[in-house]
């Protein structure tokens, strides 16, 4: 039997697996579906049509599931789903998707998510993304796996942050960072990129110096969009066989970036 503290209220329409803990005082709905190994802390409230997957931590005073913050919102049924071995500290607020959307918010797998972090309806969050304390994501914001989002920052509503970028502390985000930047400042600017997560992430020396000159052309040599497009697109076939596969990302980023990306 899941270990429910004796003050804890979970409906019992809701499905919890035979491990998973709950703290003092959490409120679980009965549309909630929590799997192995996660630990609920005390004063959670997890409501609505929301799935959390295994072995994710989540501290106490979070509200995971609420209804989106939409004023078009007509108690559409709605989902949140959670995959497994996130980390989600207090006071963070997830909401419910929209029928203007997917009607599902989604949040991958080991995500690094510190306090009064907001995820708003419709967001989509990868996998290994670090959200610091107090990033706030608006309705419909993407973010690739990896990225980095730094504290105190605030994210527009359908931005995309790709994979393996990172937002500095601070930054009003209102345009899309392509996937391996570093973007910072208010309004926004890209900075360089993320050249040591790279290398944390085991990125080869001709995959780094192939970023480089991605960043380059997009940044140094004072090309229209289109131009530096086609010289990226130019870089196929590199001596790393990842490398196109990165210029593929960037290519197929930036071909979406309905917004406009951060130059």
């Amino acid at each position: 039997m899941a270990q429910i503290h004796p003050t804890a209220l979970v409906d019992p329409a809701a499905q919890l697996a035979d491990d998973v803990v709950v703290g003092a005082y959490t409120l679980i709905g009965p549309e909630v579906t929590i799997g192995a190994g996660t630990r609920v802390g005390p004063h959670c409230v997890i409501e609505g049509r929301t799935r959390i997957g295994r072995d994710n931590q989540i501290f106490q005073f979070s509200s995971l599931g609420a209804a989106p913050q939409d004023k078009k919102y007509a108690g559409e049924p709605t989902e949140l789903h959670i995959g497994d071995r996130n980390t989600i500290r207090e006071f963070c607020t997830f909401n419910r998707g929209t029928a203007q959307d997917a009607g599902v918010t989604r949040v991958g797998d080991d995500n690094w998510i510190m306090a009064y972090v907001h995820i708003a309806h419709d967001v989509q969050l990868a996998n290994r993304t670090i959200l610091a304390n107090n990033a706030t994501l608006a309705g419909h914001v993407h973010v690739g796996d990896w990225a980095i989002v730094g504290g105190l920052t605030g994210v527009h509503q359908f931005v995309r942050i790709g994979a393996h970028a990172m937002i500095g502390f601070a930054t009003a985000l209102s345009q899309d960072a392509p996937p391996f930047m570093m973007v910072d400042g208010n309004p926004a600017a890209a900075r360089g990129f993320n050249v040591e997560g790279l290398r944390r992430r085991g990125f080869s020396r001709e995959r780094i110096a192939q970023v480089k000159q991605i960043h380059k052309l997009l940044y140094r040599e004072g090309l229209t969009l289109e131009q530096a497009k086609a010289g990226i697109e130019a870089l196929r076939g590199g001596t790393d066989a990842d490398g196109d596969a990165d210029l593929a990302l960037m290519l197929q980023f930036l071909d979406q970036a309905k917004r406009g990306i951060v130059r």
